[in-house]
């Protein structure tokens, strides 16, 4: 089995697959200070939780734009899981180029999604990834890394609008029934998800527009994903799982490798 891992700026999420089956999935908050024997003890307690047999856990992942966790999450693994985790970064076997002049420059989870999108739904595919940051990554019909836009979330979007301001509450952040608002709540559910939704289109048009590509599909996923896509006749797949599936994939190559 494989145990997948992705440590974002919010959440850490982890997968187990069998096979091509995603068995158990987890959630965390990512903090930095956590211990290796912290990690361990959550990891152990979910996976047990889960009825997931730790010692069938034969291969693990990782993708992290959070350097400051990986030294205790690494350690962890390591310890409580009996495995040595593979580090998505410059040199490990994706099958997708990155044609820019600093490679580095990409975070790992972003080539995890273009790795799950190209595969997954073959090339040329363009990935919107609605997380802390939306992001916004074409990939060719070869498998290159083209482009990439990044912009503030949804989460990022609207904590901005009620830290920043005197008189405006924190709300949830849900499609309102209509953009016609009348109270303030509304209001801001309106002004964030219709405008991610419109930011969403134009961004797609345009990048597709500069690239000459009249034909491309376009695949959502991220924790508001599913909002975005429901909402808009751009995105044509939406798949919750796509980064953890994409380091599924890129362990497997780089166990044929071995």
């Amino acid at each position: 089995m494989i145990f997948v891992i992705d440590v974002g700026n919010t959440n850490i999420t982890m997968g187990v697959f069998d096979k091509d089956e995603i068995i158990a999935k987890f959630r965390l908050t990512t903090q930095i200070n956590r211990t290796s024997d912290e990690y361990g003890l959550i990891l152990t307690d979910l996976l047990n939780i889960k009825k997931v047999s730790i010692a069938a856990i034969d291969t693990a992942i990782i993708s992290s734009v959070v350097p400051r966790v990986m030294y205790s999450l690494t350690s962890a693994i390591k310890k409580y899981l009996g495995v040595t985790p593979l580090n998505v970064e410059v040199g490990i076997k994706t099958g997708i180029k990155i044609p820019i002049p600093n490679p580095k420059e990409v975070g790992a989870d972003r080539v995890a999604d273009a790795v799950g999108a190209y595969e997954l739904y073959g090339g040329p595919v363009l990935v919107a990834d609605f997380g802390t940051a939306n992001k916004y990554d074409l990939i060719t019909e070869d498998g290159s890394l083209i482009a990439a836009v990044t912009c503030p979330g949804l989460k990022m979007s609207a904590n901005a609008m009620w830290s920043g301001t005197a008189k405006l509450p924190e709300i949830e952040i849900a499609m309102p029934d209509t953009i016609l608002a009348k109270d303030t709540v509304t209001s801001m559910q309106a002004g964030l998800i219709f405008g991610c939704i419109g930011q969403t289109e134009y961004i797609i048009k345009k990048m597709l527009k500069e690239a000459g590509l009249e034909k491309c599909k376009v695949v959502a996923t991220g924790g508001f994903g599913r909002i975005i896509a429901s909402n808009t006749d751009v995105i044509d797949i939406y798949d919750p799982d796509l980064l953890l599936k994409g380091l599924k994939i890129i362990a497997e190559k780089n166990k044929k490798v071995k």
